[in-house]
């Protein structure tokens, strides 16, 4: 199965998974799970039922996984996003394409532009994609690709076509679309009258109940960014009924020879340039996986005291940064609600 989009983020983002903690399990729950690979990524789902088996769901996964891949895969020839991006401008979108379309002008207006889909040309410029050397973008090179990216130049029809101002506009939903399938996969369970899972695909997830091995709600690791070779975590945490997503850059960076601070993976859409950041990861707790992963997106381009002031003022997210401090080295920094008491 193709990708839905190139997968920075297996470079860049924070690993997060999920602890099972072993415990007390009621003799009619039992813990399912079944995962592989898609999107370009892993997957799991954890999950208690007595009638959904791991075959059915399965099949039922595969068949979203597809869906979503013919709306969203720029991987894929012949997707609608494929299509639009080679100047279709009469292709009807289906509903995924809507959804992540409509979330995306959200979160763009909200972010005051710094989180905008169409900055990929510029990100492979820079040769922030997989396996890639850095580059360096003379200004020239940069005002050139700037007249092809903005999500302003774009719009969706009353008819549900996508127009944009210039046929070399190019989408991609690289930064929500795996947050988007999380909440898919979600309703397709919820929808079964399951009350009890976790749906993770490439780190993003979504939890729901209580984990029945230990009675508690589901209890999730975020990796720790100065870890050697043996894999530590720098926190953990539960999710109550939540979702969680979070963006990173530590994995894929260059040094600012002059600040000394790393060059974070995304690109300013306003300016077209990478830049020195402090921030090495942001996540983000929000009520659904598609804007947890947009808004973590967002908060690393932003700068960190206006991302900051963009979560507190919205009550229905909580944040967690990772920075890098040059006295204090790795600092944490949290939004008022982001840690719970069990």
């Amino acid at each position: 199965m193709q990708s839905i989009f190139k997968d920075l983020k297996q470079y860049s983002r924070v690993l997060i998974t999920f602890l099972l903690i072993l415990g007390c399990t009621a003799p009619a729950e039992q813990l399912l799970k079944i995962q592989g690979y898609a999107l370009g990524t892993t997957y799991s789902i954890s999950y208690v039922s007595n009638s959904l088996t791991p075959t059915l769901l399965t099949q039922k996964v595969d068949s979203i996984f597809q869906v979503i891949n013919q709306s969203l895969s720029t991987y894929q020839a012949d997707s609608d996003i494929s299509k639009i991006n080679r100047g279709d401008s009469l292709l009807v979108i289906d509903q995924h394409f809507e959804n992540v379309y409509n979330k995306t002008s959200e979160v763009w207006e909200h972010s005051q532009g710094f989180f905008d889909p169409t900055v990929g040309t510029l990100v492979n410029a820079y040769g922030f994609g997989p396996g890639k050397s850095l580059n360096k973008v003379n200004e020239k090179q940069r005002d050139s690709m700037l007249e092809f990216t903005g999500w302003s130049k774009t719009r969706l029809t009353k008819q549900k076509t996508i127009q944009k101002e210039h046929p070399f506009i190019y989408f991609d939903f690289n930064a929500l679309a795996k947050g988007y399938t999380v909440d898919v996969l979600a309703n397709f369970l919820k929808s079964n009258q399951l009350d009890d899972y976790l749906v993770e695909i490439g780190g993003e997830l979504v939890a729901k109940g209580k984990s029945p091995r230990t009675g508690k709600f589901w209890k999730i690791a975020i990796d720790n960014p100065e870890q050697g070779q043996e894999r530590n975590f720098i926190r953990t945490l539960s999710l109550d009924n939540e979702a969680l997503a979070t963006s990173g850059n530590y994995r894929k960076y260059a040094v600012d020879t002059e600040s000394g601070l790393r060059i974070a993976h995304s690109i300013n859409p306003k300016t077209g340039q990478a830049f020195p950041t402090e921030v090495l990861s942001a996540s983000v707790i929000a009520p659904d996986c598609m804007t947890a992963d947009a808004y973590a997106t967002a908060l690393m381009i932003m700068p960190l005291a206006q991302s900051q002031k963009l979560i507190n003022s919205k009550p229905e997210l909580e944040a967690y940064w990772i920075v890098s401090d040059s006295i204090q080295g790795i600092k944490e920094l949290f939004s008022d609600g982001f840690l719970k008491e069990e």
